[in-house]
């Protein structure tokens, strides 16, 4: 198992980075928050989790061992593959996914593009013992497992982390505004990230 990637950043893209291992370019698949963080030719460093399929290898990259051992263990749950996992994952932070859990919060698994009422309830009774408590601080709850997914905040992180100007990235999210409403409210951020890119291309 390939536990972690390090080294420089060689290439970005909406769902990919590219990290320089040894002279080897590590094509990693990861979500709009963790590309969010990443710089082109800045130093980075993934924890992995290495799907393997008949016809595929896929390396999965995440800020820490955490998000990695929570991608992991929802991929206990059936039905749950990697692509879900991950796109959990873009929604909610594991502490907010592990609230969701512990709280039966339906609202929030729906907000995951991919699981509709039966698939979310579900879930909640598959991973109830699996995800554990919360791991944050604190004797109040935070309320982020019901909140609306801040599509808005990754979509503007992840562009200024692939090297635009906050003002075009404010730019690009407003463009895409309809889109992401037509969604009801809960879009797939790196559908959303590509239709950016789009218009920033053509704003050029």
């Amino acid at each position: 198992m390939i536990a972690f990637v390090s080294g420089p950043v060689a290439a970005l893209s909406p769902d990919t980075a590219v990290v320089e291992v040894g002279g080897v370019g590590m094509s990693v698949q990861c979500t709009p928050g963790t590309l969010a963080a990443l710089r082109v030719g800045e130093r980075a460093r993934l924890a992995t989790s290495l799907v393997v399929r008949e016809d595929s290898l896929t390396l999965y990259g995440f800020a820490d061992d955490d998000e990695r051992q929570v991608f992991e263990l929802l991929q206990t749950a059936s039905g749950v593959g990697p692509r879900l996992a991950q796109a959990m994952l873009a929604v909610h932070s594991p502490d907010a996914l592990r609230l969701a859990v512990a709280r039966d919060d339906e609202k929030a698994l729906t907000a995951v593009p991919g699981i509709g009422k039966k698939g979310a309830q579900r879930l909640l009774l598959e991973l109830k013992d699996r995800l554990g408590a919360p791991l944050g601080t604190g004797t109040t709850p935070t309320p982020a497992a019901t909140a609306p997914p801040p599509w808005r905040d990754q979509l503007h992180a992840a562009l200024v982390g692939l090297g635009y100007q906050p003002r075009q990235a404010d730019e690009a999210v407003a463009a895409v505004a309809p889109e992401a409403e037509a969604d009801g409210g809960t879009p797939n951020v790196s559908a959303l990230l590509r239709s950016a890119l789009k218009t920033l291309g053509r704003a050029r």
